[in-house]
């Protein structure tokens, strides 16, 4: 399936990428032309490029309201730099999807907030955003249930296939662009900022992402070999296991400190965890299956920090450093 990506900003290359040239962005150069003055330039290797992360959420709301939220002054300004539309949403213009820039990729966009993934926070200075036109949403229950549990009430609508066709093609060329956005930084706004978000939520496919080259994905059979090694490793107490797993996300990228969370931080980073790579039961419990997800996680992508793991292959850990 085809789509017409417009670009407003020569910044983005998207339409230059489709057609194999170079944009713009990647050159990174001011001209410097008409100034009084000479310039030589000599290139330092002591520098590393502003953008590290991709930042993906879903708007709650539709197209056309969001464009205006994303575009417009407000008491609480937000922005993005791509806003993905959805199909048969009754407010978007077109017949076809686009791509809508609305904040250069040189700029700073205002869609992160207070954020933590790695030793970094405040993404917003080390990010891309994209928001994702999908009305998830999540309300208190209502007073008069009885028994109600408290807590929200989410709704998660599915994405649209074709929009999810877009967000890969933006993807994949953002990505050619900033070698620096490895597949472990390609985040959620629920992951970046757990205490406040959910974003992109449960339904959000992110291992159709993955097989398609943009973000991390486990491997089954990896998972399976910890899974086993878990069900014969029964001495640790509950408390030391939720501990662990707290320190493992840590060295995934969450930003939860393991040493001061409190039980309630590690369930909040837990459940934000499974929404991700677990969305089908995302209760924010240190289960079994959990965990044998991150170590897979951990063991593919940063194998070296499960070195001392007993249940971690030394091999592997060899092969991958």
């Amino acid at each position: 399936m085809s789509h017409r990506i417009l670009t407003t900003f020569c910044a983005t290359g998207l339409a230059l990428a489709m057609l194999g040239a170079n944009g713009c962005a990647s050159s990174g150069g001011i001209n410097h032309s008409g100034n009084d003055y000479d310039i030589e330039v000599v290139k330092s290797q002591n520098a590393s490029e502003r953008v590290r992360f991709l930042v993906l959420h879903f708007t709650a709301i539709d197209f056309a309201t969001s464009l205006r939220v994303l575009t417009q002054p407000s008491s609480s300004p937000v922005s993005s730099h791509y806003l993905i539309p959805e199909s048969n949403d009754a407010s978007y213009p077109h017949d076809e999807l686009r791509v809508y820039q609305l904040v250069d990729e040189r700029r700073r966009a205002w869609h992160a907030g207070r954020s933590e993934w790695e030793d970094r926070s405040q993404l917003n200075d080390h990010s891309i955003g994209i928001e994702i036109v999908n009305q998830s949403r999540c309300e208190p229950p209502p007073e008069s249930t009885p028994g109600a549990e408290p807590g929200a009430v989410c709704f998660f609508p599915e994405f649209d296939p074709a929009q999810i066709e877009l967000v890969i093609a933006l993807a994949k060329d953002i990505l050619a662009r900033y070698p620096d956005i490895t597949p472990t930084r390609i985040i959620g706004h629920g992951d970046i900022i757990p205490h406040y978000k959910i974003d992109p939520g449960p339904k959000f496919p992110w291992r159709q992402l993955a097989e398609a080259g943009i973000g991390a994905w486990y491997d089954e059979d990896v998972v399976n070999r910890h899974l086993e090694y878990l069900q014969g490793n029964t001495s640790s107490d509950q408390d030391s296991v939720r501990r662990r797993f707290a320190q493992w996300l840590s060295e995934y990228g969450y930003g939860i400190d393991p040493a001061t969370a409190s039980d309630e931080e590690i369930s909040l980073y837990t459940r934000a965890f499974q929404y991700h790579f677990r969305p089908w039961k995302a209760d924010g419990e240190v289960d079994i299956q959990s965990r044998a997800i991150l170590l897979a996680l951990l063991e593919k992508y940063f194998p070296h920090k499960l070195s001392n793991y007993p249940g971690m292959e030394q091999e592997v850990v060899a092969e991958r450093k």
